[in-house]
């Protein structure tokens, strides 16, 4: 138990610090984390790509979309079950698709779970590379998310079918970069995590 609660109190205490962020400021570190993402050898090398559609708590991921599409690399974004901690990942077509999504109570853009029209992720060729949300990180690669183990759920049903033939990769705000992070043998590792510093 004492790990949830340290869990949830750090959780708070960056939550806290994120949405006290001007947003200035949050557009120039999301600009400084996306163009270190595109210029790296992992991101150039992979054409299979999961990111997450960003809230404004997050590095904003509107510009990693617009140049998967520019670079003609494929893209997968999650869909939530909000009845259960079930994801996965289905293919977004084009920017247009993006911006006609509805938005969720959690005021994201999401393609509806009912959509049975979706090409799914991991049963047409799984994915090279996929781009981790959260609310803080360790310079190792400890995350702590928004506490429903989506996530942590998703990427280990990825270990299991796909082995090691995928990375991982975190976008953080200088702010969300911490010295430590309480983990359980569940939470999983990301291979890197891009702040600005």
């Amino acid at each position: 138990m004492a790990l949830q609660a340290a869990k949830k109190a750090l959780r708070s205490q960056l939550k806290e610090i994120l949405k006290n962020l001007p947003n200035e400021e949050k557009a120039r570190q999301s600009e400084i984390v996306v163009s270190k993402l595109l210029q790296s050898k992992k991101y150039q090398e992979s054409q299979r790509i999961s990111v997450y559609l960003s809230r404004d708590i997050e590095i904003d991921t509107r510009a990693v979309l617009a140049d998967i599409f520019r670079s003609g690399k494929e893209c997968f974004i999650p869909r939530y079950d909000s009845k259960s901690t079930a994801m996965d990942m289905v293919k977004l077509n084009s920017l247009q698709d993006y911006e006609s999504l509805p938005v969720t109570s959690w005021n994201i853009k999401q393609p509806n779970y009912s959509d049975t029209n979706l090409q799914d992720a991991l049963t047409t060729g799984g994915l090279d590379l996929i781009i981790v949300p959260g609310i803080g990180f360790s310079k190792e690669g400890h995350r702590i998310g928004n506490g429903k183990g989506y996530y942590d759920s998703y990427l280990q049903m990825c270990k299991e079918k796909l082995g090691s033939r995928f990375s991982t990769v975190a976008l953080a705000f200088q702010e969300q970069v911490v010295p430590c992070i309480p983990v359980s043998e569940h939470d999983v590792l990301i291979d890197q995590v891009i702040y600005p510093e």
